[in-house]
């Protein structure tokens, strides 16, 4: 068991916190928040609480969503080059976590996607990234939700800006058609990168109105 006690978070979302792997360094450990589920549950649907928490598991739908067919069963070793890699699930002090690939720039933690949007705006650079970003995603129909920059780190190598997927993948699709059919794959990615560019244009503009 990895113990956490005591060590503090160095990012934290609405509903899991991520430490450093104190036996590992490159690796990041996301753990739920306290009592998540039992709250979650309390306030879910009458007939969602009549199952167990898997769907309400943030770890849970990170597994799952590793384990889609272009990720298991991928084109070449390029589909990492834009995802952070993912271990497995490790038990911790602070309850089971998902391990995963923390990206590093010299020694710091990289920077995510808005951080730089918010700071520099959209440079020649981070065009240039996203671009070969969207790229990876028609190649490797790589599932998504929708692609927010906070989700989304960038990588430092010999100059150039390399975008990171570190959450948010899975699909969003109620009927889970874009799962088994290329076709319905195709769609889905070019609906993601529609709403990722919303989604940046929204928020240098100040976020006004809705972004979707």
């Amino acid at each position: 068991m990895i113990n956490l006690n005591g060590m503090k978070a160095f990012a934290e979302g609405g509903n899991r916190k991520c430490y450093i792997n104190p036996n590992n360094p490159k690796r990041c450990l996301k753990v739920l928040h306290e009592d998540l589920l039992e709250n979650l549950q309390k306030n879910s649907a009458w007939y969602k609480r009549l199952g167990n928490n898997d769907d309400l598991d943030d770890n849970l739908r990170e597994r799952k969503a590793y384990d889609q067919k272009a990720i298991r069963s991928p084109i070449d070793s390029s589909i990492w080059d834009h995802l952070a890699k993912w271990y497995g699930m490790v038990e911790t002090t602070l309850g089971p976590a998902s391990e995963t690939e923390l990206i590093i720039n010299e020694g710091e933690i990289s920077e995510t996607l808005e951080t730089y949007l918010f700071r520099e705006g959209l440079t020649p650079e981070i065009k240039k990234a996203l671009s070969t970003f969207e790229i990876w995603l028609r190649t490797h129909l790589v599932l998504t939700k929708n692609i927010i920059p906070h989700n989304v780190v960038i990588k430092k190598d010999n100059g150039l800006l390399i975008l990171k997927i570190i959450d948010g993948l899975g699909s969003k699709s109620f009927i889970p058609l874009p799962e088994y059919s290329k076709f319905f794959a195709k769609i889905y990615v070019e609906r993601r990168i529609k709403l990722m560019w919303s989604r940046i244009h929204w928020d240098l503009t100040g976020r006004v109105g809705n972004w979707k």
